[in-house]
């Protein structure tokens, strides 16, 4: 059934007696072209893709869980690509494009509000380098705006301009960046993902890869085997642990990263904001409630959960630019794994075992890259070469010297 406001009012007046279900709940079959283990976003619209744009569609996404259970479910929902050196510039806009016309591609509302995102600079050197991303930015055909110290307080008064300890002296704006609500991006590629043929397959954790003469055959399955010509990994924080199944050591690491939500309030600040003097970053949900996160925990982990010192220096980050969020409630917070690679920039690459595909390295930048990180890994499963946008996210980079470090201090990548 194809959504639409006419749909829902011809249902309306039946009672809602014909609503279906978005997507099958297949059992999984014996054999597949294609194994994608994950299903967040990046799984989900590898998926989608595969069978969009290169006819595949005996494919099946699987996943431990349910679906957006894992990051997709937990991020801080900001969408933007206000990036510095090409290979990330070029690849984040190729999303931010796609981000643009996805409600009609997937005929599904996925919420997406490009509300802006603004960094705020401190410094005089810090405007400097603002400057120049901005101005490459634009000669990549990306929208940026820098704004001074008196264009900032107009649009956000209620910050603290003048007792500030890191005094606010203007900012860089990506106005088409902005949010989308994370799991309607899930649902949504799931959906269209089924319609297209694709077997989501949930609550069936992958235990083993099958490999024999230097290539994958198949999964092992809390239910069973499945065979495949091919398989992509799409796990985010726990690459390491289905790499390690296939005798890989990845250069990347697990950790964990918080974020937060407080009691709803009125309409408060209409932009995505981010802190330039500490890592905080801040919006407002449809719900009123402002949702924000930071730094990520200081040590290797696998659980969903974080530490109270982390929290109080990401809460001392929001009150030193904005001191009014004192008054407000935290509801809730919560933990997601994130995969941070070297140099902070991602991988899209084959493995050395043939069949075998990887998707990972994310870092802070995974949900924003959702749409462009699924057309890429889609295009390198389906024709077994990278495609020009990614073909700079090489699983040797960083044995080659070919690091893609967008801010020069590695795994603290390019957020502000």
């Amino acid at each position: 059934m194809k959504y639409s406001a006419f749909t829902l009012a011809y249902e309306a007046l039946r009672g809602h007696a014909d609503w279906k279900p978005a997507w099958r709940e297949p059992e999984p079959k014996a054999e597949y072209d294609v194994v994608i283990v994950g299903g967040g976003g990046h799984g989900l619209a590898t998926a989608y893709y595969l069978a969009k744009e290169h006819g595949l569609s005996n494919v099946a996404v699987v996943e431990k869980g349910w679906i957006g259970s894992g990051n997709a479910g937990r991020n801080t929902t900001i969408i933007r690509s206000n990036y510095l050196l090409p290979a990330n510039t070029q690849f984040y806009e190729w999303s931010m494009k796609l981000w643009e016309g996805l409600e009609r591609d997937l005929n599904y509302n996925v919420m997406v509000s490009q509300r802006g995102v603004l960094n705020l600079c401190h410094s005089d050197a810090q405007r400097d380098a603002f400057a120049r991303r901005g101005n490459a930015m634009r000669l990549n055909g990306v929208d940026a705006q820098l704004l001074d110290h008196s264009e900032v307080r107009a649009m956000l008064p209620f910050l603290d301009y003048d007792n500030a300890r890191f005094p606010i002296r203007g900012g860089l704006l990506q106005r088409r960046g902005g949010t989308a609500r994370h799991d309607a991006v899930v649902w949504g590629y799931a959906r269209a993902a089924d319609r297209r043929g694709i077997d989501i397959i949930q609550n069936c954790e992958v235990t083993g890869l099958t490999i024999r003469n230097g290539r994958i055959s198949g999964v092992e399955t809390a239910r069973g085997p499945i065979r495949a010509g091919k398989v992509g990994l799409a796990v985010a924080g726990n690459s390491s642990r289905l790499a390690a199944m296939a005798g890989l050591r990845l250069p990347i690491e697990s950790h964990v990263i918080q974020a937060f939500v407080t009691e709803g309030v009125k309409p408060v600040v209409d932009c995505v904001l981010t802190f330039g003097a500490g890592h905080f970053y801040i919006s407002q949900s449809d719900k009123g409630g402002l949702v924000f996160g930071g730094d990520l925990d200081g040590y290797n982990s696998y659980a969903q959960r974080g530490n109270l010192p982390t929290v109080e220096d990401i809460v001392e980050g929001g009150v030193a630019l904005w001191p009014g969020l004192g008054r407000l409630r935290v509801l809730r917070h919560w933990g997601g794994i994130i995969d941070m690679s070297m140099d902070g920039s991602p991988i899209i690459d084959r493995t050395p075992i043939d069949g075998l595909y990887l998707n990972a390295g994310w870092c802070y930048g995974g949900f924003k890259a959702t749409p462009a990180s699924g057309w890429c890994f889609a295009h390198l499963i389906a024709r077994d070469e990278p495609h020009p946008l990614h073909a700079a996210f090489r699983l040797d980079r960083f044995a080659a010297g070919m690091v893609i470090d967008e801010k020069g201090q590695g795994a603290q990548p390019n957020l502000h």
